[in-house]
């Protein structure tokens, strides 16, 4: 395992070949190299210098592979290249580039196999966002990408103007020379191909940063603050049709029969077709595809799940049994002398949560054309290669042939870790070849045929002496996640699912007797990985159950924490959070409660603290506290952002969301159903960010887990009432 360890810190640039008047850079992890996706499809005078550096005669591209869902992914990309690279990130051209084994995740399977993340990232090509990855996975590459290229142009000049490249440097996407002459990049790029390229380059010091770590403008700002923003949904090509689908609500259910007649003779209306679980309509523009949708009349098949939430919560119960266990990565001391414990001193409790849409804000659509053995998508996705071969499955096609364009998206939160929506366009389009098809999903069939955080039950005991937590035994069970997952991706994956615990069983704490065990239900109902995945739902049940404990032994929230904790960093943020709260005097006056929890999820922990107002009409969230340790901040304002939207995200769930199901569909089919946290209750938020770690972190999804038990923890704090179960609306008036 230590030489794993060594190639993951050396995995960087090395390598080249020359191409069409310019030069590519491989990078390479291990002895092989990878190949530059930038060769392919090169023009004359374009130059590539390494797979995330294109120069042209008009300017500089920057690759972005990792895919921009509103959390700011092509900008951090974008500025790791630009600091080490000497360009203008808000001045260059941005691309995601194609669908790529070059630009596979490194550190996206670390939350389930620590330590083997690149190794299998690698091995298997694995382009994917998610998991909080895009920051510490493209550190480094980024920058040192830049700097290969930055080094190289400098030999190149210093061989075009003979003088040594010692007295060079670069500023503005510019070579200086040592009399101040200033040469572009693009007039050094054709001769670049000519000269032995630079394999390996110091990074410059984080003192010297021009952009990172200050107040930077993200690269998108200027273009959503003015609405010129362009997202998948926005498209538009001559000739283009217009789809939508009606699936089964009941996924996977089918189509028993179905009576299009009044549809086809409406207005606009141009086809009417079968696609695989529904019907599509084809229209002369997307609304008359949505009310011509609506007016056929379809007899659907049965799902292979139980008919309703009832049925489903009555499975999951019936499996919390020794027979079903799959996983138990903790168990520490012995929790089973918690019998012997005195009653007064233990306790026994019951957490529920429930499924969870995604519901991004823009719905499910691509842009589908196939023509001359060629298929073109243009569509949001957080998997492009997965969509490549899917598609190229599905239509004869090789991979090569199947050519997809990665568009901004207007949200995901796991969404678009799905295909489903894709395959449907390219269904469509291959009854109408040489025709752009735009499929949009109503909002409705985006609520009810999403794949939703899946619904758990947790059992919690524990036990307390002379003021400590003893004992804490927390038992999970759920559907696999990765299985459902893995199985429409590619196949399911052996062994156990880590995501029925994770949140719960990797927590910075050594009590006496601990453990915590995940039992694998059925599937049900198709689930997919929501924003945070395992920890939202685990962090909530070990957090509160963590503060039940807390309260029976009549100690400190925080001091117990402290005492228990077992991780340097997450001290210090729990030593800050004391600081930034003033927790030591507390006392709130009447009718109010604080509330602490930390969570520890994709190697960061975050501790909130949580002030609330119990007034007449119901609870009032006055205060957020945020502290969490990201190793080093990189964009201070983006930072802030994603922490601050990740705990409304969680608290806006946590009060009003849920998926229910009746015969076999969910119920919840829009906003109003499904709200997230409204504009008058979302309360001060205040930010605090640490740089103790030695590790780079992300920070898109680690602030929602501990938002929930915070939140519950506060609301006991003030009204001595415990919530246990999600939504908490159903217990409690919010105001």
């Amino acid at each position: 395992m230590a030489s794993v360890k060594t190639i993951a810190r050396r995995s960087f640039l090395i390598g080249s070949s020359a191409i069409a008047g310019g030069v590519a850079f491989g990078v390479y992890s291990y002895k092989k190299p990878l190949p530059n996706p930038l060769e392919t499809g090169l023009q004359a005078g374009e130059a590539a210098l390494t797979p995330f550096v294109k120069i042209d005669k008009n300017g500089v591209t920057l690759i972005t592979p990792r895919a921009d869902k509103g959390q700011g992914a092509y900008s951090i990309q974008a500025y790791l290249l630009a600091e080490e690279l000497d360009v203008d990130p808000t001045q260059v051209r941005l691309s995601p580039g194609v669908p790529s084994p070059t630009y596979y995740n490194s550190t996206v399977m670390n939350e389930g196999m620590p330590g083997m993340g690149h190794v299998i990232g690698r091995l298997m090509g694995l382009q994917i966002t998610g998991g909080s990855s895009t920051v510490p996975d493209m550190y480094e590459r980024l920058r040192r990408a830049g700097a290969v290229a930055r080094e190289t142009l400098k030999r190149t000049a210093a061989k075009e103007f003979n003088v040594s490249i010692a007295d060079l440097t670069t500023e503005d996407s510019h070579v200086i020379l040592p009399d101040a002459r200033r040469i572009p990049y693009t007039a050094l790029a054709s001769k670049a191909a000519k000269v032995k390229p630079a394999e390996a380059s110091v990074l410059r010091d984080p003192k010297t940063w021009r952009y990172l770590g200050k107040d930077i403008l993200r690269t998108d700002i200027v273009a959503k603050s003015t609405g010129r923003q362009v997202y998948g949904i926005d498209l538009e090509f001559d000739n283009m049709f217009y789809a939508t689908v009606r699936a089964n609500p009941g996924i996977g259910g089918g189509v028993k029969s179905y009576d299009a007649q009044a549809a086809r003779d409406m207005r606009g209306v141009l086809d009417i077709l079968p696609v695989k679980n529904g019907i599509a309509v084809v229209a002369d523009n997307t609304w008359r595809a949505f009310k011509a949708a609506e007016a056929i009349n379809i007899e659907w098949g049965v799902p292979p799940y139980p008919i309703n939430s009832d049925a489903i919560w009555s499975e999951m119960y019936a499996h919390i049994a020794p027979e079903f266990q799959n996983i138990q990565r903790l168990n520490a001391g012995d929790v089973s002398t918690i019998d012997g414990v005195n009653k007064a001193d233990s306790l026994a409790v019951e957490y529920r949560t429930p499924f969870l849409a995604h519901a991004p804000m823009e719905p499910m659509n691509a842009v589908v054309m196939i023509q001359d053995k060629r298929c073109d998508i243009w569509t949001g996705t957080q998997i492009p290669r997965f969509v490549q071969s899917h598609v190229a499955k599905q239509t004869g096609l090789k991979n090569k042939d199947v050519h997809i364009h990665v568009q901004a998206m207007g949200g995901s939160f796991g969404r678009r870790l799905e295909l489903t929506y894709v395959l449907q366009a390219v269904e469509i389009a291959q009854s109408m070849p040489n025709v752009p098809v735009k499929l949009i999903w109503s909002r409705e069939e985006d609520m009810t045929h999403d794949y939703p955080r899946p619904a758990t039950i947790a059992k919690g005991r524990g036990a307390v002496k002379d003021g400590k937590i003893t004992h804490f035994d927390l038992g999970i069970v759920g559907a696999s996640l990765t299985h459902s997952g893995m199985s429409r991706l590619a196949s399911p994956l052996p062994g156990p699912d880590p995501t029925l615990t994770t949140g719960a069983d990797d927590q910075p704490y050594a009590i006496e007797n601990y453990r915590v065990t995940g039992y694998r239900a059925p599937e049900n109902v198709p689930i997919s990985s929501w924003r945070s995945v395992g920890a939202s739902q685990n962090g909530f049940y070990h957090e509160c159950l963590f503060d039940e404990l807390v309260a029976l032994a009549g100690a400190d929230p925080l001091e117990e924490r402290l005492r228990l904790c077992t991780d340097a960093v997450t001290r210090k943020i729990l030593e800050k959070a004391g600081e930034v709260t003033n927790w030591s005097s507390r006392t709130l006056g009447p009718n109010r409660g604080r509330g602490l929890a930390l969570t520890q999820s994709f190697g960061v922990s975050v501790a909130q603290i949580i002030d609330i107002t119990q007034t007449m009409q119901g609870i009032k969230i006055d205060k957020v506290h945020i502290i969490t340790d990201v190793g080093r901040i990189l964009d201070p304002v983006n930072l802030e952002a994603q922490l601050t939207g990740g705990a409304i995200w969680g608290l806006g769930h946590a009060i009003n969301c849920e998926l229910t199901y009746e015969n076999y569909a969910a119920q919840q089919t829009n906003y109003h159903e499904h709200a997230g946290m409204r504009l008058y209750q979302t309360p001060e938020i205040e930010v605090t960010v640490l740089e103790n770690s030695p590790h780079i972190l992300g920070a898109g999804e680690p602030a929602v887990p501990p938002a929930a038990p915070a939140l519950a923890n506060a609301i006991f704090a003030a009204t001595g009432q415990r919530l246990r179960e999600m939504p908490f609306q159903k217990y409690i008036d919010f105001v």
